[in-house]
């Protein structure tokens, strides 16, 4: 195959690339009137913060992942933040929400509204780093990272830090109407990405503030840097709850909000819907006996979701949500007697290596899975001989191509940075190029 026909084969390979910088322009540094008292800063920070002008004064809806980006946003609000700030509110507690809040509080000493789990609930602890493996790709190379799925700079500049966080002042559970410098709120607790997910309905607007509910991505109802599944059935309840306050805008926690009450109503059914297929489609495979290797080749979104353009598998997906709701309802064993008490990692490979006719031949084999593009492959065959200490130095050097390989094929970025950033780490061990 050559010329033009090599060029297509390229550019397929590489879609996933191509798409996933496509999806950068949702960063872009903007301030959208969402209506004229309702605006909101979108790319100036890792995610959204959103401005409420009320008669005399600003109310604040998150406040950004630092002090430095809150300070951007506050003067690219320009005259229509008006101070004093008469309240702040979180949405939840992720730092790249809640980092920025004393910039926005400066001395006015405004009240700070959070659900009591702002105050109260533990921090999510994630697993220990391995190899370097970082799904927001912050050490990697400007050249190599292009974004993390739903925010263009996960702290790649300045880090996330609880500096500029305040603690709320008041804190309410279930649900609070206030009135603020004149404006109506009510704050809604929504479980879903978060377990103190607040949404903030603004009624006589039709605004609603979703918090990370509702993103343009497929739910990260599975993340892989090491959490528990996020529960499903909660989330669709919150998306049943949000499509009922029938807003005619929603502002969602990172990326552009959305208007038009038709446009929003089919935003937020689209994706309760994408969550409830793949929960039912996964507990029905459960019921059935199946694994969760076997529940992830099988389970796919309807076409019709498949191609929403809010559903785009660019920060969760859909397989990693069947593995976590699979091991969230039956545990980590998939029912095979063989899988109760496996060999240790280091067994199984020499044994392996036995069968592929020694660690040469075994080598051999994963650099021509590379060569021929089957990197998942030459990865898998790698591990074999990097467990079993055979030729490690040769295999991770293969192991490093094939994880770039992959990693630069990938339009979910979390999976991509993940990729990138092991073989980032593996070559700075080895002092071999990550390429």
């Amino acid at each position: 195959m050559t010329g033009a026909a090599d060029d297509a084969l390229a550019a397929g390979e590489f879609a996933g690339r191509a798409a996933l910088r496509a999806h950068s322009a949702e960063f872009r540094e903007t301030v959208f009137a969402v209506t004229d008292r309702i605006h909101v800063a979108v790319g100036y920070s890792a995610s959204n913060v959103t401005l409420i002008e009320g008669r005399t004064g600003a109310i604040i809806v998150d406040t950004a992942a630092n002090p430095q980006d809150a300070a951007a946003i506050a003067e690219a609000f320009g005259a229509r933040m008006v101070r004093p700030v008469q309240a702040i509110i979180y949405t939840h507690n992720h730092p790249d929400h809640s980092g920025g809040a004393v910039v926005f509080a400066g001395a006015d000493n405004p009240p700070v509204w959070g659900h009591r789990l702002v105050l109260t609930g533990s921090p999510e602890f994630g697993r220990g780093r391995r190899d370097g493996g970082d799904a927001f790709g912050t050490m990697l190379p400007d050249a190599d990272f292009i974004n993390a799925g739903t925010q263009l700079d996960y702290g790649r500049k300045v880090p996330h830090t609880r500096a500029g966080f305040v603690p709320p002042t008041h804190s309410f559970e279930g649900a609070q109407r206030l009135t603020v410098d004149g404006v109506e709120l009510h704050l809604l607790h929504m479980p879903g990405e978060s377990p103190e997910n607040t949404a903030v309905w603004i009624p006589a607007s039709g605004v609603l503030v979703a918090g990370d509910n509702f993103l343009k991505t497929f739910p990260n109802l599975s993340p892989i840097r090491g959490l528990p599944v996020r529960p499903p059935n909660l989330w669709i309840d919150s998306l049943d709850r949000m499509i009922a306050l029938a807003p005619d805008h929603l502002i969602p926690g990172h990326m552009h909000p959305i208007s038009g009450a038709a446009a929003v109503r089919a935003a937020l059914t689209a994706y309760r819907d994408a969550i409830r297929h793949v929960n039912d489609a996964t507990l029905q495979g459960i019921a059935a006996g199946m694994t969760a290797d076997e529940l992830v080749a099988q389970v796919r979104l309807p076409d019709q979701l498949a191609q929403n353009p809010y559903l785009q598998e660019v920060y969760g997906t859909v397989a990693w949500s069947v593995r976590g709701i699979y091991a969230a309802t039956v545990g980590w064993f998939d029912g095979n007697p063989t899988n109760m008490f496996p060999l240790p990692p280091d067994q199984r490979a020499r044994r392996v290596l036995a069968l592929a006719g020694g660690a040469v031949r075994l080598l051999d084999q994963a650099d021509s899975a590379f060569v021929a593009g089957d990197f998942q492959w030459a990865a898998e065959l790698a591990d074999h001989l990097i467990a079993a200490d055979q030729h490690a130095a040769a295999a991770v050097a293969i192991k490093i191509r094939a994880l770039t390989a992959l990693g630069e094929r990938q339009f979910n970025a979390t999976a991509r940075n993940y990729y990138l950033t092991v073989a980032q780490f593996l070559a700075s061990k080895t002092q071999a190029p990550p390429g």
